[in-house]
């Protein structure tokens, strides 16, 4: 199924205003793992979570590798969950991509097109051509792997290289992409440092902040670290904590609960 663009509003202008509207600068990730969650089906779960959560969020992050996992079960219920989510809200389309050029391109055209989703994260890897197939989506999001909140992500992120950590040299070539405005980074909570200074050296770019909650990220320092110049510019995650708050039949509610709380904690660490 083809989903319908929206080239009227570019990504940014269409985040701004789902932050301005909902007073969030919250992200629930959708991630289904049936070992978590009550015994029903899995597009029901998703949608009662979006439909009790709607009001509270700036955007979702359906992470596709759970809905691979699920086979073509898998693949349906993600349909029906992006049919849910309010055309105003924003979605991003959490795969990692990166790939050479032509397969960069398929995958663009699958988050994009096929699926409609407002941005897609992208593993910058392999350079700029495995990068450019997404920028060329101008009103679309791309959201580059920088600073991750992953123990691992030290391996490489950290490496000096040219007199500054891999991850800093990442943020500049980003920048140095971003021509057409639509590029924005992925910098983890639980490096609220690194987060900092990731926003030093791109002062303007909208953040993704994914960490917080099950992978023990520092909400405050990295929200106060991560805000841009207008008091706004993140989008900060939560999947475990908020999608898995109970697993009774009051779970949609519980999952309310959090996400009401979590974008309190944004909003007071953000000075509002």
């Amino acid at each position: 199924m083809r989903y319908n663009l929206y080239p009227m509003f570019s990504f940014v202008q269409k985040l701004h205003s789902a932050a301005r509207r909902n007073g969030s600068m919250l992200c629930i990730g959708l991630d289904p793992d049936p070992k978590l969650m009550p015994e029903m089906p899995v597009a029901t779960f998703l949608c009662e979570i979006v439909e009790a959560t709607k009001d509270l969020v700036c955007a979702y992050k359906p992470n596709l590798a759970f809905y691979e996992a699920l086979g073509i079960d898998g693949w349906k219920a993600l349909q029906q969950v992006i049919k849910v989510i309010p055309k105003d809200v924003v979605t991003i389309g959490d795969g990692k991509r990166g790939d050479i050029g032509n397969t960069s391109a398929a995958y663009a055209k699958a988050v994009f097109e096929v699926w409609g989703f407002d941005a897609a994260t992208v593993a910058p890897y392999m350079g700029s051509d495995s990068v450019q197939p997404f920028i060329d989506y101008t009103d679309r999001g791309v959201l580059v792997l920088c600073r991750t909140s992953n123990k691992g992500g030290a391996d490489f992120q950290d490496l000096v290289v040219g007199g500054r950590p891999l991850f800093e040299q990442v943020a500049l070539k980003a920048k140095a992409w971003n021509l057409k405005g639509n590029i924005g980074l992925v910098t983890g909570t639980t490096q609220p440092v690194e987060l900092k200074r990731v926003r030093e050296l791109c002062p303007d770019m909208p953040l993704l902040l994914p960490g917080i909650g099950a992978q023990g990220g520092d909400l405050i320092a990295s929200v106060r670290g991560g805000l841009d110049a207008n008091g706004g510019g993140i989008i900060v995650n939560s999947s475990r904590e908020t999608l898995y708050a109970a697993k009774g039949k009051d779970f949609a509610q519980a999952s309310r609960k959090v996400a009401e709380r979590l974008r309190g904690d944004i909003q007071r660490a953000a000075g509002r």
